[in-house]
């Protein structure tokens, strides 16, 4: 009796016990699961806030003018309904009748040349010091007549205007018409009625032939020959400004249309008459202020159409591009590059719309590309564009030129991996913008603005700042590109070279899973560049202690002989956080770390494992030593890595390799990962693994130079 109660306390104490510890569970599962849904919460929260933020700002910088609705070509039928004068306006001039106005006012300006009556003053008075210096008292000649023919000659030239040789005025002939500036009065002269200083001698000459035999002829030559100076000058500031002023008066109008009037109707041909009205209204439209009721109408429409494509472009990354959109880094830097291309855009419209071609709209899909991937850079394209021709004067042109342009900038980016594809893609941009420019050009007209060529080739160059772009992002979101994998792959790099000398099996090793995992990885798809990066850092912690790893012995002797084998699957296993640790002080990025922390995922140094259970036979062990930490593999790339660095060191340990032997072993190591579970977290079909079963089969009877085996007839 005593017995039965005691059990039956200590039963009902267990109980309560068990009760407790499951009803404890089931609150800490439940407050678990509250605080995981807050983090998602928030976590989605902040999506939304980042969403709200770019359409903010894009709404913000947006011009705030009347946008023309309609589409419209020289010499093409008007597509749209009968369109009436909605106020007045002036009908501007044509780009072209400016040009040649302008030109044909410049033309007529003529050249001013400016009198310097100081010059003339100066030489004067110094010429009758030298008469008075070199006269001879006791000559037979007549002073006073002889002064007096020297002042003649020399007033007559000098008044008639020596001209001074410029450079700007080298291709005036005699007749040309000229400006001459004398004492604030500007009269017209011919050029060849001023004198040069080659003609000034035979002048002088010429005019003293009529003087009297009373005048000291060949005193007065000297001393004219010495004394006449340039005092007519070519002024370039005058002339300019003249010019100014005749192209200023030029008027940019040539008529008027009046509210109401018929400006167009449906099916009418546009000539060049109506183009030029369409072109003037539509010039109106984006200059003239709004008021208080179209302002508020503009406003909303605006953030109406901005609010639509963000939200479009959300749902469809999130549909499509999950994994991108599950991180908010990765949205955040998806905005930041997208903003980076519209605001500019926008700023280009409000202040020099004709500078939009110059822009380059393409350096977006070209980083999103480098960044994520190419579909998600054509899509990322698309809805900037479309947020762009909300502002642009003419969309449809422009829309058309972008598309062109972002399907040949990815199909430059697809093609290679190397750093030259940034050039490519740059001329890929050029020859797609330029060809469809000429194309819109020839439908309407033959005649080829070649500054907008000019605006294309910039464009084109400032294509290839997306090198510097991608880097400098790079270091700011502490994401990896192909451009630094491509340099970290690079074996001559600080760590591979470190690798290379201490553990030279090691490095060859490292080499060879770096070729079967690009291999697979071209059949299965997958980034090949990240992988091969990947494969050659994975084993950098074998540094630490090279010779405990069978690739780097010599001989027989095997330093694990000499301990336990707890401490060898220790030191073994400690080759991933040395490389992990390795890894970091190189500054390699988390990416490529990921695949040393996943190269052997959660399994078991088994060697050490089995040969711990045969020392100690009948005795359970436990396996958490001889574990690797993991995590395991969790992309496809991971997933490769380990199925090919596992076969390629366990086919060293093959005798006379055939393509029986070649094909268990794989298919045997293939098998015992999946059995662990190793595959789980990867995205990898059964499919895909048969496929790489397949490719390493094949690619280790290459190595081995095994023939395949043909059946008997």
């Amino acid at each position: 009796m005593i017995l039965s109660c005691i059990w039956t306390i200590i039963f009902n104490l267990a109980q309560s016990i068990i009760e407790n510890q499951i009803t404890n569970r089931l609150i800490m599962s439940w407050i678990k699961n509250i605080f995981n849904k807050m983090r998602l919460g928030y976590y989605r929260i902040g999506k939304v806030i980042v969403f709200f933020m770019a359409i903010a700002l894009v709404w913000w910088q947006m011009p705030r003018t009347g946008k023309f609705k309609y589409e419209y070509q020289l010499s093409k039928p008007w597509q749209h309904e009968t369109l009436y004068a909605p106020f007045d306006f002036p009908i501007y001039k044509n780009y072209e009748t400016l040009d040649a106005e302008t030109e044909a006012a410049a033309a007529e300006v003529k050249p001013i040349f400016v009198f310097n009556d100081s010059e003339m003053a100066a030489s004067r008075n110094q010429l009758f010091a030298d008469f008075n210096a070199r006269w001879n008292a006791h000559s037979h000649f007549d002073r006073d007549l002889s002064l007096d023919c020297l002042y003649k000659v020399f007033d007559s030239i000098e008044g008639q205007g020596i001209v001074a040789y410029d450079n700007a005025t080298a291709n005036l002939h005699p007749e040309s018409e000229v400006s001459i500036v004398r004492n604030k009065v500007m009269r017209s002269a011919r050029y060849g009625d001023l004198y040069s200083m080659n003609e000034v001698a035979d002048a002088v000459s010429s005019m003293l032939e009529h003087v009297g035999t009373h005048c000291d002829k060949k005193l007065l030559s000297e001393l004219l020959n010495g004394a006449l100076r340039q005092n007519v000058f070519y002024n370039a500031d005058l002339t300019k400004a003249e010019a100014d002023k005749a192209v200023s008066a030029i008027s940019l109008t040539y008529g008027a249309v009046q509210k109401g009037e018929t400006i167009i109707e449906e099916g009418q041909i546009v000539d060049a008459h109506t183009y030029d009205v369409l072109n003037s209204l539509q010039r109106e439209y984006n200059s003239k202020s709004l008021s208080g009721d179209d302002s508020l109408r503009v406003l909303l429409s605006q953030l109406f159409l901005v609010a639509l494509i963000f939200s479009l472009m959300g749902l469809y990354g999130n549909k499509l591009h999950d994994k991108v959109f599950s991180q908010l880094r990765n949205i955040i830097l998806l905005l930041t590059l997208m903003l980076l291309i519209v605001i500019p855009s926008y700023i280009l419209v409000k202040f020099a719309p004709g500078l939009i071609y110059m822009m380059p709209v393409c350096l977006l899909a070209i980083m999103v590309g480098s960044f994520f991937n190419l579909r998600l850079a054509f899509s990322t394209q698309v809805f900037a564009v479309m947020l762009i021709s909300l502002a642009v004067p003419n969309p449809f042109q422009f829309m058309f030129m972008q598309l062109v342009a972002t399907v040949v900038t990815v199909f430059g980016m697809s093609n290679t991996r190397t750093h030259h594809r940034f050039v490519q893609a740059a001329l890929l941009v050029f020859f797609g913008y330029l060809l469809v420019y000429l194309a819109f050009t020839f439908l309407t007209t033959s005649e080829v603005d070649w500054t907008v060529v000019l605006l294309l080739f910039l464009n084109g160059l400032f294509t290839m700042l997306a090198q510097p772009l991608i880097m400098l992002f790079e270091r700011i979101f502490g994401l990896t590109t192909s451009l630094s994998l491509m340099e970290l792959s690079n074996t001559n790099s600080p760590l591979l070279r470190e690798l290379a000398a201490t553990a030279p099996g090691t490095f060859q090793h490292s080499i060879q899973v770096a070729n079967l995992c690009e291999e697979v990885l071209y059949e299965i798809g997958g980034d090949t560049v990240l992988a091969r990066t990947g494969a050659l850092y994975h084993d950098v912690g074998k540094i630490k202690n090279p010779m405990y790893f069978t690739e780097n012995q010599h001989g027989a002797y095997s330093p694990h002989n000499d301990l336990s084998n707890m401490e060898s699957a220790e030191i073994i296993i400690s080759h991933v956080t040395d490389g992990i640790e390795l890894a970091h002080k190189a500054h390699v990025p988390e990416r490529v770390i990921d695949f040393i922390r996943t190269h052997h995922g959660t399994r078991r140094t088994d060697y050490f494992y089995i040969n711990e259970q045969k020392a100690h036979p009948g005795e359970e062990i436990d396996p958490t030593p001889f574990t690797y930490h993991g995590p395991a593999p969790f992309s496809r790339e991971t997933a490769v890595l380990m199925m090919a660095d596992s076969i390629e060191a366990a086919s060293h340990s093959l005798k006379d390799p055939d393509e029986k032997k070649i094909s268990d072993l794989v298919d045997g190591i293939i098998d015992k990962q999946m059995e662990a579970g190793q595959f789980l977290n990867t995205d990898l079909t059964l499919h895909d693994i048969e496929t790489c079963r397949k490719v390493l089969k094949k690619k280790l009877m290459s190595i081995y130079h095994v023939r395949i085996a043909y059946p008997e007839k």
